[in-house]
């Protein structure tokens, strides 16, 4: 059951309703947030946010195949194999290599995001200690950031959500990710697709600063903002994210 609410929480935490998209460990669905994220634990939020472990419901990736079969190859095209993007929190740097072979349409659709700045000011929302860490879906006032561009679900790309690895968090909608993305802290194969449901989306891996994505995912979490339980007491703010050069 724990786990299961974790996966929840990874719903997307912009849904009105509790959503995850990366906020706690294997579960099936959103739990009672009103936000976003992806890991399976209820998050709070105001509009449809990402859950990793949102075991939902949906044949994964076939269909998926064949709608973005023809985008996919023009991603994969326009996108340098394992490009590198550093992010900059309050709390340290990380740097995310990132798979477009893998995950062509989750990384050009990250990206955009990255190139817009939109993380610039955006929170860890959801810390769960042994799960995951989720954010840039709220600011610092843990208010909502616009983010209305989503993406095809990805989860059956053969990536799986391992300790280190980068997910969409994402709504109940198995395709209803937007910005926020989520760090495995553990091995969460209860995020990774199975034949009777979608999965949450990997699409990089952390090559540098694990240590600091271990200090975020150890800091002390309460209720803040529309959150009941597991955000940070103290804003773990996201100052920047941008690729790093000649990546």
């Amino acid at each position: 059951m724990k786990q299961l609410l974790l996966i929840l929480g990874l719903i997307s935490a912009s849904c009105s309703a509790s959503s995850f998209a990366a906020e706690a460990p294997p579960a099936a669905a959103p739990a009672a947030s009103a936000t976003s994220a992806p890991i399976p634990a209820p998050t709070p939020a105001a509009s449809p946010a990402a859950s990793p472990a949102d075991g939902a419901a949906g044949a994964p990736a076939t269909p998926a195949k064949a709608q973005t079969k023809a985008s996919a190859a023009t991603a994969s095209t326009t996108l340098a194999a394992s490009p590198q993007i550093l992010v900059v929190t309050s709390l340290g740097s990380f740097t995310i290599e990132l798979n477009a072979e893998r995950a062509p349409l989750t990384v050009a659709h990250f990206l955009k995001y990255v190139d817009q700045g939109h993380y610039s000011g955006t929170i860890f929302h959801r810390v769960i200690a042994n799960f995951v860490i989720q954010g840039g879906g709220f600011d610092s006032s843990y208010k909502p950031k616009p983010a209305p561009i989503k993406v095809v679900n990805e989860s059956g790309n053969g990536l799986t959500n391992q300790r280190g690895t980068v997910g969409m968090a994402r709504s109940q909608d198995p395709h209803g990710s937007d910005a926020q993305f989520y760090v495995n802290l553990y091995d969460n194969e209860a995020l990774d697709p199975n034949k009777t449901r979608w999965g949450y989306a990997v699409f990089g891996k952390i090559v540098q600063g694990i240590e600091v994505v271990d200090k975020i995912g150890n800091v002390a979490t309460g209720a803040r903002g529309p959150f009941k339980e597991d955000a940070p007491l103290q804003p773990v703010v996201i100052e920047r994210i941008e690729r790093v050069a000649g990546h």
